[in-house]
């Protein structure tokens, strides 16, 4: 008879978890003690910090397509998850994540950690906001159900994190006649592929046939659901350009001369000047958040309407959140690719001089910005130019190279400049923008592509907030490479001081209070203290030679790469922060229809 944290594991092993992620505790002992008996068929990869822990497994899920689990303690050591949850959840992003609790016939009587105040072993209101949903079994006979309505909830639908918070007792108490769930009975049988309507995917096809500017908006959901060879297919097909969210790079190779590029405040001109002047967009798996919108102000990014939308999503509180939709499908991104494409085969094929004269636009407006953004590439300035640090990484990396841009200043540049060629290759924490996700995220990365180079870029101050990752990376013989990206600031916040508050700078910068000089840790020393080789790059000429030295070694790599903390990326659309003025374009221009 096995007791309640022999039966977890069990269920895990069925569900072909192959990590739990996390950090020891009085609370998890007992689930610490079945991991030791299962060690042949799950690993336990202990993290410094729980934070660490929840981004690697948001970051596995991302490559993968797979959820690992996540195991922390009752009190501050589940305090410090809901971070990475957030960010997974605003991202579409899945893992389980288990919470140890206080036993129940301690329930409300304020034993070591419990939270009582409010309501008694009440962590799952903190995590509430962050989760698709949580369980919180009372008796071992109760895990069966909340493991697999927790993987089905996980898993089914737009994905995101789930949370099963378990009392410390149930880890070593048994019960009689409890089986484990078969997985393949309860779940996998489970599709969660739906199509849209077959009248309203035609009339979708038409609009998309005759519109004479006619334009696609790919994000996550495109990537979530492989149908990057499908979208390849329409826009081909139909010879529509393509645009790109953060998380939707390389569902079509972004080197193609259909692809734009990324859409928003520091995205691509060809992409913000295609989309406001667009007469049907066809957006799929996207969200329209504030950043990639220009904020919703017309002319900057979109003109809806009387641009037509059409979008597609899993989700539908998606459609219509933001803009009104001519057309709303709700269903997964590659079926009603599909859908489109069956369309596209069976009926007539779109007015060829309309589209000739839509797709010159298009590769003018690109002509443009590489005009505009021509005179910086390969830059020689000391300090390092910010593009030329993005542009000589995306030399290097191999195609199905893996980099995860932390949030900051850094990941505007590498939005705006990088091209991926296949999708899944740019994780970006893009919804809640967490600091430390690249930092974490890029060790999960490497567990679910080891052979793959992964690649964190992080600024300074975000590294510096989960250094402990060297320590994992070493333990665990990961072998990740973190680009530190030192310009001795908050970079992203300094410009905001900068461009819209008169330039009063204050606590953005690392400085020496007394001396006002800038200042860092040796970030190379910080490495080989714990067992981590490093390099500091400070001239252009280093920049490749260091990124190469660091892809090939098979250990984990610390390069501390000096960057221009002056240079701003050019903006293309805006961003507003009411009640604070938007800030016009440094190329381009509002333009309404």
């Amino acid at each position: 008879m096995r007791d309640g944290g022999e039966l977890i594991v069990e269920y895990l092993v069925r569900e072909r978890v192959p990590y739990v992620l996390g950090v020891c505790g009085h609370g998890n002992v007992g689930l610490l003690d079945a991991l030791y008996d299962r060690a042949d068929a799950i690993r336990m990869i202990s993290t410094r910090h729980e934070q660490t822990a929840g981004h690697m497994a948001d970051a596995y899920f991302r490559v993968a397509h797979r959820p690992a689990a996540t195991l922390t303690s009752c009190g501050p050591g589940s305090c410090n998850i809901p971070i990475a949850v957030a960010c997974a959840f605003m991202d579409s992003s899945a893992f389980l994540a288990i919470t140890a609790n206080v036993p129940t016939s301690q329930f409300n009587r304020a034993p070591f950690q419990e939270s009582y105040r409010h309501f008694q072993a009440d962590f799952p209101s903190v995590l509430k906001p962050y989760v698709k949903r949580s369980w919180q079994p009372t008796r071992v006979d109760m895990l069966p159900t909340a493991l697999r309505q927790a993987f089905a909830t996980m898993l089914g639908g737009r994905p995101g994190p789930v949370h099963l918070d378990v009392p410390f007792n149930l880890f070593k108490e048994s019960a009689e006649g409890v089986d484990v769930p078969e997985p393949g009975a309860w779940r996998r049988g489970i599709d969660s592929r739906s199509g849209g309507d077959p009248d309203t995917v035609r009339r979708a096809f038409e609009l998309l046939r005759d519109a004479r500017r006619p334009l696609l908006w790919v994000g996550h959901g495109v990537a979530l659901s492989e149908a990057g060879a499908e979208l390849t297919a329409l826009a081909r097909r139909l010879e529509i350009p393509v645009i790109f969210s953060p998380n939707g790079f390389g569902t079509l190779d972004m080197t193609d001369p259909l692809a734009l590029g990324f859409l928003g405040r520091n995205g691509a001109f060809s992409a913000n000047e295609a989309a406001r002047t667009c007469d049907v967009l066809l957006a799929v798996g996207v969200r329209f958040d504030d950043r990639s919108s220009s904020s919703w102000i017309p002319g900057y990014s979109f003109n809806i309407p009387p641009t037509k939308l059409i979008h597609v999503d899993l989700d539908v509180q998606e459609i219509g959140r933001n803009y009104p939709v001519h057309l709303g499908i709700v269903g997964d991104a590659r079926t009603v690719l599909r859908q489109l494409l069956a369309c596209a085969e069976a009926g007539p094929a779109p007015d060829a001089a309309a589209r000739r004269a839509w797709l010159a636009d298009c590769a003018k407006w690109q002509r443009q910005w590489e005009e505009f953004i021509r005179p910086d590439a390969g830059s020689d300035a000391v300090p390092l130019h910010p593009r030329r640090v993005v542009e000589a990484l995306r030399r290097v990396m191999p195609d199905d190279g893996i980099v995860v841009p932390d949030s900051g200043v850094h990941h505007n540049w590498v939005v705006q400049f990088w091209k991926a060629r296949r999708p899944g290759t740019v994780l970006n924490t893009w919804g809640f923008s967490a600091m430390g996700f690249g930092v974490c995220g890029v060790l999960g990365a490497k567990l679910a592509a080891p052979e793959r180079p992964c690649v964190a870029v992080c600024g300074d101050g975000g590294f510096m907030m989960r250094p402990d990752v060297l320590c994992t990376a070493v333990e665990y013989d990961i072998p990740a490479v973190w680009l530190v990206w030192n310009n001795f600031a908050y970079g992203a916040i300094r410009d905001i001081q900068t461009g819209l508050l008169a330039k009063r700078e204050i606590a953005t910068s690392f400085v020496r209070e007394a001396t006002g000089t800038l200042y860092n840790p040796d970030f190379v020393a910080l490495a080989r203290a714990c067992g981590v080789d490093g390099l500091r790059v400070e001239r252009p000429e280093e920049l490749e030679p260091a990124f190469e030295q660091a892809l090939r070694a098979g250990r984990p790599f610390l390069l501390d790469v000096h960057v221009d903390r002056d240079i701003k990326p050019p903006g293309v659309g805006t961003w507003e922060l009411p009640p604070l003025p938007h800030a016009e374009p440094s190329f381009g221009a509002r333009r309404t229809q």
